[in-house]
């Protein structure tokens, strides 16, 4: 059995702290652009803009949960950190696999939060043009 030590739990903090910051900059970016697109529709309502502000809801909700997901691991990690202190490997361990389970399926739901900001650009795309993207 491998021994968790003080350092191999430490190594999480700045990546747990760098997609948080990375998290609450994209849902700040979407939340300013939702706003607008409701002014938008208040001033003038379309079905388009709609269907845009309902898309965008949708990856704000993923990056809610990716965010939450971010929070998980961190809490796990300082579990992990308060277990060793009390000398519980075993459960740091297990704190630890949970930490990285939280930081691994934010970042799947991130990367699914990308692929669909890169499909709504791409149909963006395809209207200006007139043309199917492949």
């Amino acid at each position: 059995m491998t021994t968790l030590s003080y350092n191999t739990v430490g190594l999480l903090f700045p990546a747990i702290s760098l997609l948080m910051l990375a998290y609450t900059n994209r849902f700040l970016g979407l939340a300013s652009l939702v706003r607008g697109l409701i002014a938008k529709h208040h001033e003038q309502p379309s079905h388009a803009l709609m269907r845009q502000i309902d898309s965008l809801s949708r990856r704000l909700s993923l990056i809610r949960h990716t965010q939450a997901l971010g929070v998980l691991s961190l809490i796990f990690c300082v579990a992990s950190l308060f277990l060793l202190f009390l000398s519980m490997e075993l459960l740091a361990q297990l704190a630890f696999g949970l930490a990285l389970l939280c930081m691994l399926a934010s970042l799947l739901l991130s990367l699914r939060e990308i692929q669909m900001s890169v499909r709504a650009l791409q149909i963006e795309v395809e209207a200006i043009r007139g043309v199917a993207l492949p």
